[in-house]
């Protein structure tokens, strides 16, 4: 997880929401992703979307089963479509998102009869990735980021 509080860190410098991902397999990181949305001009450009593109590509196959995925922020259900249609076989997030959580702050997606239901733990390191959005969201309010620093 501090692996993916460091890209979070590394999206807020860029202008970015402040959102990491690092996708873990075997205890090696296999895929790696922060937000690029305003970069790419890519409502797809997530964290967790790089991230399991890159774990795929790194071990071959574009089923994750043995891999635990490490995230900032609680997916959003795009995010965590993903989760389920790459089988990621772990996931693990830092803070709540109560306007667009999938894994139960708004819906639990894994809650539904799909083919695949990960194993979930939210709240790791949860008050450093909520300082985090909240640090950013405060000089996004106040005209600034990190760019302007």
């Amino acid at each position: 997880m501090r692996q993916a509080l460091a890209l979070a860190r590394r999206a807020g410098g860029e202008g970015e929401v402040p959102v990491g991902c690092v996708i873990v397999r075997d205890g090696v990181v296999v895929g790696r992703g922060y937000n690029s949305r305003e970069r790419e001009q890519n409502a797809l450009a997530h964290a967790e979307l790089t991230a399991v593109a890159e774990a795929c590509k790194a071990v071959g196959f574009w089923r994750l089963p043995d891999c635990a995925m490490y995230v900032t922020l609680e997916p959003c259900p795009m995010c965590a479509g993903a989760v389920i249609n790459a089988r990621v076989g772990e996931l693990i997030y830092g803070a709540s998102d109560p306007k667009a959580g999938a894994c139960g702050s708004v819906i639990d997606l894994f809650a539904h009869p799909f083919n695949h239901k990960p194993l979930v733990t939210g709240g790791v390191l949860a008050e450093e990735s909520s300082e985090l959005l909240t640090g950013f969201f405060q000089k996004l309010r106040e005209g600034k980021n990190d760019r302007d620093a």
